[in-house]
């Protein structure tokens, strides 16, 4: 199935790649960043100090992705996105949330990657509403699904609510 949705740990998945749903400074925090950047070991967190900054302390500017390897995680790689924080949907949050899912399979095309996971970008800490965000991942993922069919894409929820909002955004009533 090219898009499925599933309650579960990123951080267990076997894919070629998982997205981690970072902030700017790529050196970890809550949520599913600090999960991956645990389960990966500490050599992600080299890696990502590795990547050059494109402005002080930002290594991956919001709605960007770069990616390094998975290191410890069942992933062989790991894209990292920064999705936008909530401020009411009239600062772009639309546009930025699906530049993250489309920045993320553009890395995933170039590395010949074709399974990848994605969490709910921007539905923790960041305040995005889930509904609305399940919506512009899933009309993204699937605008790029059109265009390369043989991507495999799960949408990873860290909890069996979440995983319902984004069922419903797959599958409408």
């Amino acid at each position: 199935m090219p898009l499925a949705v599933v309650a579960s740990d990123i951080t267990t998945l076997a894919a070629d790649a998982i997205v981690n749903a970072a902030n700017e400074t790529l050196l970890g925090g809550g949520g599913v960043d600090g999960a991956i950047h645990r389960a990966a070991g500490p050599a992600l967190l080299a890696a990502c100090r590795a990547l050059a900054q494109v402005a002080p302390g930002v290594r991956c500017p919001t709605g960007e992705a770069r990616i390094t390897p998975g290191f410890d995680l069942p992933a062989r790689w790991v894209i990292h996105t920064v999705g936008p924080v909530w401020h009411g949907g009239d600062r772009a949050e639309a546009a930025l949330l699906a530049d993250c899912h489309r920045n993320a399979l553009r890395l995933a095309r170039e590395h010949g990657l074709r399974r990848i996971a994605f969490p709910a970008i921007s539905c923790g800490v960041f305040g995005y509403p889930a509904p609305l965000a399940a919506a512009v991942a899933i009309g993204t993922l699937r605008e790029e699904l059109a265009r390369d069919p043989a991507l495999d894409i799960v949408l990873c929820c860290y909890s069996e609510p979440m995983r319902a909002v984004f069922q419903r955004a797959l599958t409408p009533a």
